[in-house]
């Protein structure tokens, strides 16, 4: 599949986009899975190639916090092993699922992070102490497992869910939680990234393009992240999800 200019600049356009939705609110992807998929792609095909731009997103957190002092990689093993052994399985799952339960899925999928987007976790999401026992690590260990499954299959929205996870599981305040936050999702893409590389479901030329869109607008929202464009794109993320729900739930047609 050849990539036009106006591929080329739709691409673009959506991997910044995405990338600056995904620093301010999270569940930009559900954006770059739509356009990949309007432009042409298969969903399959779509959803695999959108893993490029963020494994490279990924990699640029754990360096930029490390680059900072903020490093703890021996914790972050014990959530992102059981976050790899889940995204194998749910990349393996989602690779032969057909289109259209794929399309519906997509659908509950963005009306689960419309949900989260309402409610506003950030209100809710406070760090505390907590005594992480045995008992408190394996439930950890089981949600991370759960999350690694979705992140594998559908990857869009997965951030929030790990922030949640790390802060009610584990106490940790929101700087911390999102400094492990890239290194499992740096690890489990990677993995889900070549279990989808191995069946042939990349499209490596729109996912290098779409990666660097993705880039810039992640460097440009690190700019401009404040509280008034932090809402505004809330809002707009808010129109994108129930709109996009609507299509892929087969509501409406377009």
């Amino acid at each position: 599949m050849k990539l036009s200019l106006l591929h080329a600049v739709l691409l673009l356009a959506a991997g910044g986009a995405s990338g600056f939705i995904n620093t301010l609110a999270g569940g930009g992807s559900f954006l770059t899975l739509s356009v990949l998929d309007l432009i042409g792609l298969p969903l399959g095909v779509a959803n695999a190639s959108n893993r490029v731009g963020i494994l490279l997103g990924a990699i640029s957190g754990v360096l930029g916090f490390r680059s900072k002092g903020a490093s703890d990689i021996k914790n972050s093993l014990h959530f992102a092993i059981p976050a790899l052994i889940g995204s194998f399985l749910g990349a393996f799952l989602i690779v032969d699922l057909p289109e259209q339960l794929f399309q519906r899925l997509l659908g509950v999928a963005m009306l689960v992070m419309l949900a989260v987007l309402i409610v506003n976790p950030q209100k809710w999401l406070q760090g505390r102490e907590i005594q992480m026992t045995p008992r408190r690590r394996a439930i950890g260990y089981v949600v991370f497992f759960l999350i690694g499954i979705y992140g594998g299959a559908l990857q869009a929205g997965v951030g929030l869910f790990m922030i949640a996870a790390l802060v009610l599981t584990a106490g940790l305040d929101l700087v911390k939680a999102n400094m492990h936050k890239a290194f499992i999702t740096m690890s489990f893409t990677i993995l889900a990234l070549i279990t989808f590389a191995l069946r042939g479901q990349v499209n490596w030329l729109y996912g290098s393009v779409l990666a660097v869109g993705y880039v810039v607008g992640s460097w440009l929202s690190a700019r401009l992240a404040v509280e008034r464009g932090q809402k505004f794109v809330r809002i707009v993320l808010g129109t994108v999800l129930v709109v996009l729900a609507a299509r892929y739930l087969g509501l409406l047609k377009f």
